[in-house]
């Protein structure tokens, strides 16, 4: 009989070597950090660029528009140009220290009356000596005229009559954003302009106004009739 044949043991540097765990190579680590550095160059240099921009545009968007006194006058009146809204807000204060405002919406095509101590704002159309107040005091404001000497030689004087149609609110809606700011939660009503109001017709309320074109206006209220 045969003899089994023995198993010989196989030599240690015959064994397949283990794979042992490695680390993640270096190349990984130096993709991710060139990676993050682009980005966090790409985020400064944004910054930055929008700073620049930021400095160049106009620091103020409201320009404020003063007007000197007249010999004797106690009435102080300045004027708030804001461009972007495309609006034009004359403020006058009497001696009495009551101010009243008067707003030209050029976007909606409004002006607004809120007269001091009043619990009601008024609202009419604008026409085309409205549009040249208004572009007339964008003028001005380009320059940043501080003082303007208001009223000289050459000023006009004229009443102006705005009747006020009684039970006709105006809708928040058709008022415009700018001018539901000014009159807050007052009630707005349509006024329009008049010849006069009736013999038996009181005034209401007046307001006087000067405007940089020369003119200067007494703006009288009154209700029409029913």
């Amino acid at each position: 009989m045969e003899e089994p044949v023995a198993a010989h043991p196989t030599p240690l540097s015959e064994k397949q070597a283990q794979p042992e765990g490695k680390s993640p190579p270096r190349i990984f680590w130096l993709i991710l950090s060139v990676i993050l550095a682009c980005v966090i160059t790409c985020i400064a240099v944004a910054g930055v660029l929008r700073f620049t921009q930021s400095s160049s545009k106009p620091l103020f968007q409201v320009v404020r528009l003063n007007f000197q006194n007249r010999p004797g006058s106690q009435m102080n009146q300045s004027a708030f140009v804001d461009k972007s809204r495309n609006t034009v807000t004359y403020y006058v204060t009497s001696s009495s220290n009551r101010t009243t405002a008067v707003l030209f919406d050029g976007k909606n095509g409004y002006v607004c009356y809120k007269p001091a101590e009043q619990k009601n704002c008024y609202l009419r159309m604008m026409d085309g000596q409205d549009w040249e107040t208004v572009q007339v005091s964008f003028d001005l404001s380009q320059h940043r005229v501080d003082q303007l000497p208001l009223p000289n030689d050459r000023t006009r004087y004229y009443r102006e009559f705005l009747g006020i149609v009684p039970g006709r609110p105006v809708r928040p809606e058709e008022a415009g954003e700018v001018i539901r700011s000014l009159c807050e939660e007052m009630p707005i009503y349509w006024v329009k302009k008049k010849d006069g109001p009736a013999k038996q017709r009181l005034i209401y309320l007046c307001i006087d106004i000067c405007f940089p074109s020369n003119i200067c206006v007494s703006i009288c209220f009154y209700y029409l009739p029913e």
